[in-house]
């Protein structure tokens, strides 16, 4: 159970970037960050919700998972990464994956969060 949870949340997002609204690119954002944090993406889910309303996606890696919920009305997001460490410390991945996504999501302003689960056997 040793692993690490990742959370932040983004506000003040440029109103002009696709992924708050459109779920395609924010599908897109969450495997490409994946991909450069060096994950093993094994299944995914994305929705967008009706009229304004934003999206939100899941994609399940074989480490854990990343989670990402925007609310374009606000223009913030939610990001939520957690990896477990059995086996190899993803630490850095985790960081890395968090850290691509943030940037792609031109926040003025981020609360994050970091914490440690179970411990090392």
């Amino acid at each position: 159970m040793n692993g690490l949870h990742l959370t932040a949340d983004l506000r003040d997002c440029a109103p002009s970037t696709a992924a708050l609204t459109n779920v395609d690119a924010l599908r897109a954002l969450c495997l490409d960050a994946v991909r450069e944090a060096g994950l093993t993406p094994v299944g995914e889910l994305f929705h967008r919700f009706p009229g304004a309303g934003g999206g939100t996606g899941v994609v399940l890696l074989a480490e854990s998972h990343v989670a990402v919920h925007t609310w374009p009305e606000m223009n913030a997001v939610t990001l939520d990464v957690y990896v477990c460490n059995f086996g190899a410390d993803n630490t850095a991945r985790a960081h890395t994956l968090m850290n691509h996504l943030q940037a792609h999501l031109h926040p003025g302003r981020v609360e994050r969060h970091t914490l440690h689960r179970g411990t090392a056997p």
